[in-house]
């Protein structure tokens, strides 16, 4: 997988779809881990904890149903849906 530029990122900034396997293992992990962490992303829908969450996660990248993406505006990293960057 290339890394391509999208539109659809935070505050309407382009931003780089960077494939998992240009990042390390401990920063793919670390990635996910503040990710699953965040304030909002525990919809109180499901009860998993935070290794079933960052399993889940990264079930969805390696799918390609969830992508990493890198704003270079703000020079962050984010996981999106790839739905959400169709929009």
């Amino acid at each position: 997988m290339k890394t391509e530029v999208v539109s659809g990122t935070s505050k309407g900034h382009v931003g780089l779809v960077v494939p998992p396997d240009r990042l390390s293992p401990q920063a793919l992990q670390g990635l996910i881990e503040e990710y699953v962490s965040r304030d909002g992303t525990d919809t109180g829908y499901t009860k998993l904890g935070i290794e079933e969450r960052v399993a889940q996660v990264m079930r969805q990248i390696r799918k390609g149903t969830s992508m990493i993406v890198f704003d270079e505006k703000s020079r962050t990293a984010n996981i999106l849906s790839a739905e959400d960057l169709k929009r």
